[in-house]
């Protein structure tokens, strides 16, 4: 018997038309699971909705995959995977598996030997790297930042030295509710001459990304209080 296949599927970052924002292969792929891994049920089933996945829930499988979840717990996956069921994998927004528990589940399959195929689709990482004017040609994603202020700081610090030391872009992300204490933190302590690029609510109708000094951002009155945001650093 074959075994099933993998499928990444990214979703989109911004409200919108789904089939204006995905590719059609993505769309037809889709057609081809009945089980699925998801970061969120609900927001998963609004997905695959708009995407036109007509089949009746009920008759599929979805599995809750975050920080909580054992690798016990994906088990049924892979016994699907083995009958010949090809498995989704989505996160809540963007590419699955990037800043997103997707990727426990990948490496499992991995070691099982299943084919993974990744799918094409938006990624705010690389929209805001690709808008912010800064170096591509190095640059590194370092996840989320601490939340405490002191730890925070000292992270800044340590990225700002990369940022000089290599001419490497530093990318990073934040809780939405805590985007207003990261922006005063790098401000607080980023030297004057360091630039930053705000990039938030890519893709939307309400797209804002801002490149400028810290001299610059001094002078601003910027809140990003619970957007999707994404921060870049560089020389």
């Amino acid at each position: 018997m074959e075994f099933g296949k993998v499928y990444l599927f990214p979703t989109p970052i911004a409200e919108g038309n789904t089939e204006s924002q995905l590719p059609n292969e993505n769309l037809q792929r889709l057609k081809e699971c009945d089980v699925f891994v998801v970061e969120e049920l609900r927001t998963a089933r609004r997905f695959l909705r708009k995407a036109g996945y007509k089949r009746d829930f009920a008759d599929v499988e979805f599995f809750v995959l975050n920080e909580h979840t054992l690798n016990e717990d994906l088990s049924p996956c892979i016994a699907f995977l083995r009958e010949g069921k090809s498995v989704g994998v989505m996160s809540e927004a963007g590419l699955p598996c990037v800043a997103d528990p997707g990727c426990t589940f990948v490496a499992l399959c991995q070691r099982e030997g299943f084919e993974v195929i990744p799918l094409s689709g938006p990624s705010s990482l690389m929209m805001a790297l690709m808008a912010s004017g800064f170096n591509g040609q190095s640059f590194a994603f370092v996840g989320y930042l601490p939340a405490e202020k002191s730890a925070r700081n000292k992270r800044i610090r340590e990225l700002e030295t990369l940022v000089y030391r290599f001419n490497q872009t530093q990318i990073f992300i934040e809780t939405p509710y805590r985007n207003d204490h990261l922006l005063e933190s790098l401000i607080e302590v980023c030297s004057n001459g360091t630039m930053l690029c705000v990039a938030c609510d890519i893709g939307g109708e309400c797209q804002k990304i801002v490149s400028k000094s810290i001299a610059e951002w001094k002078q601003s009155k910027f809140s990003l209080h619970k957007k999707n945001t994404v921060f870049l650093l560089s020389k």
